[in-house]
C-alpha cells in the first residue's frame, strides 16, 4: 500500500473498537474506578471473567496515559447500532481512557459524500469512518486509509489490546482487501440480498448460448466470477428477451464507491 501524507489518512474502524485501537484522540477522571463502573453497570455480558475484564481495563488506563485530553472524531450512519455506539460507549470510553470521542451520526448518503471529500482534497475530516464493507475496493484501490493488519504490527502495536482476537469478528473475508489485507472490523451487519429471474434462469435456449460461451451452467452464482459472467451474458449477449432491453446487472452507482460496479 503506498505511502499517504498524514493529513489524508484515516483508520477505517467501528466504534466497538474504541476498546481495541488507541489513534490520534477528553475527559481528565479516567481510571480505573471508572473502569469499574462500567463493568458493573454496562460490560456485565461477557465471556470474560471479572479478573479478567479488570486487568483489560488497566492495560487501557496505561496505554491511554500519553493520549489524555485528545479528541477522535468518528461519523456514522443513523441507525439504532450506531445510536448505542454514540451515546453508551463513546461516553465509556472517555471515562476510562480520558480521549474524548466526537461521534457524529448523519444519513449514509452523507457519510459517503464525507469520505469522497476526504479522499478527494486530501484533508482529514474525520480520524475513523464507519462504513458499509462495499467501500473494501475504494479504501485497497485509493490507498487512503490505514490498512488495520498492518497498523496492529507496525506503529499501532504498542496501542493495541494484547487480548485482541481477530477471529473473534464475524465476516473479516468482506472488510479485507485483494491485497490480503484488512481494512476494516465488522461493527454490525446486513443481510445482502439478490434476486434473480429465474424464468430466464429456466429458459432452454439461454442456458444452451450460456453454456456454449462460459463453460459451464447458468445459474445461481457461487462466486463473484460467476457473478460477472452472468451479467455479462444478459447485458451484452443476449441484450433483449420478448421485446425488450434487459440488463444483468443492477447495483449502486458509482457514487457508492461498490466495488461491483463495473457492468
Amino acid at each position: 500500500m503506498r505511502e499517504t501524507s498524514a493529513i489524508s489518512r484515516w483508520v477505517m474502524y467501528t466504534p466497538l473498537v474504541y476498546f481495541f485501537f488507541f489513534s490520534l484522540s477528553p475527559t481528565v477522571f479516567a481510571g480505573m474506578e471508572e473502569a469499574k463502573w462500567w463493568i458493573k453497570s454496562e460490560f456485565n455480558e461477557t465471556t470474560l471473567s471479572k479478573d479478567e475484564q479488570l486487568k483489560e481495563m488497566e492495560w487501557f488506563v496505561n496505554a491511554a496515559k500519553p493520549f489524555k485530553g485528545t479528541t477522535i472524531r468518528v461519523v456514522s450512519e443513523r441507525i439504532d447500532t450506531h445510536w448505542y455506539e454514540a451515546n453508551v460507549l463513546a461516553k465509556a470510553f472517555a471515562d476510562i481512557t480520558g480521549i474524548h470521542v466526537v461521534h457524529e451520526i448523519t444519513g449514509e448518503d452523507d457519510v459517503i459524500k464525507k469520505i469522497d471529500t476526504q479522499i478527494n482534497l486530501d484533508y482529514s475530516i474525520y480520524d475513523a469512518y464507519i462504513n458499509d464493507s462495499d467501500l473494501i475496493g475504494t479504501h485497497y484501490r485509493y490507498g487512503k486509509v490505514i490498512a488495520l493488519s498492518n497498523f496492529i504490527k507496525n506503529e499501532g502495536k504498542d496501542v493495541t489490546l494484547p487480548t485482541l482476537d481477530l477471529d473473534d469478528f464475524i465476516g473479516l473475508s468482506f472488510t479485507t482487501g485483494p491485497d490480503g489485507k484488512l481494512y476494516q472490523l465488522s461493527d454490525q451487519q446486513f443481510a445482502n440480498l439478490y434476486w434473480y429471474r429465474h424464468d430466464w434462469f429456466s429458459r432452454p435456449d439461454l442456458k444452451a448460448k450460456f453454456k456454449s460461451i462460459y463453460g459451464y451452467e447458468l445459474g445461481v452464482p457461487v462466486n463473484w466470477s460467476a457473478y460477472e459472467d452472468i451479467a455479462d451474458f444478459f447485458t451484452n449477449k443476449v441484450k433483449e428477451i420478448d421485446g425488450h432491453p434487459v440488463y444483468g446487472h443492477m447495483d449502486y452507482g458509482k457514487r457508492s464507491f461498490n466495488w461491483l460496479a463495473f457492468f
